[in-house]
C-alpha cells in the first residue's frame, strides 16, 4: 500500500505538505461538528455533502 502521507520530494515544504493537509482536514471536520454543518467533498467525481462523523470518510482514508 502506498503511503499518501509521505512526500518523496526533496523540498522541505513538500515533505511537510501531507501532514499539513491532514491537519486541515481534521480541523474542517471539527469545525463542521461544532457548527452542525456538513462537509463538502468530492467522491468518485461527485460533489457531496456528508456528515463529519460519517465512518465512510475514515474507511476511504485507510483504503488510499
Amino acid at each position: 500500500m502506498k503511503n499518501l502521507r509521505e512526500s518523496k520530494l526533496a523540498n522541505a515544504d513538500m515533505q511537510a505538505a501531507p501532514k499539513a493537509l491532514r491537519r486541515a482536514a481534521d480541523h474542517a471536520r471539527d469545525l463542521a461538528r461544532q457548527t452542525g454543518t456538513k462537509l463538502v467533498i468530492v467522491r468518485n467525481g461527485i460533489l457531496m455533502e456528508v456528515d463529519p462523523d460519517d465512518v465512510e470518510l475514515d474507511r476511504e482514508e485507510e483504503d488510499e
